[in-house]
């Protein structure tokens, strides 16, 4: 059975939680150029790697970031978002 750490419940099943994406710093709307949005809506790094990702505790309601390796699946750490400097 896959695990993974919610950084508030502990470790649970992955059938609890639900994938929300590559986190990435969103540009500035109201400074960004039409091709520059498009960009950030549209194209993603998919080289395998250690990757920033939202994900979310459907029982508790919780997301946080998981950092993951998308080669071997291993996670280096889970933390709620705004805690990325404690290690």
């Amino acid at each position: 059975m896959k695990l993974l750490n919610c950084p508030m419940n502990g470790t649970r099943p992955i059938s609890e939680f639900v994938f929300g994406g590559e986190c990435r710093e969103m540009p500035d709307q109201n400074a960004c150029s039409d091709t520059e949005w498009a960009s950030y809506v549209h194209y993603r790094d998919g080289a395998p790697g250690l990757k920033k990702e939202w994900w979310y505790h459907a029982p508790s309601g919780t997301w946080f970031i998981a950092e993951r390796n998308t080669m071997t699946e291993e996670v280096a750490r889970t933390y709620l978002f705004g805690q990325e400097e404690e290690k």
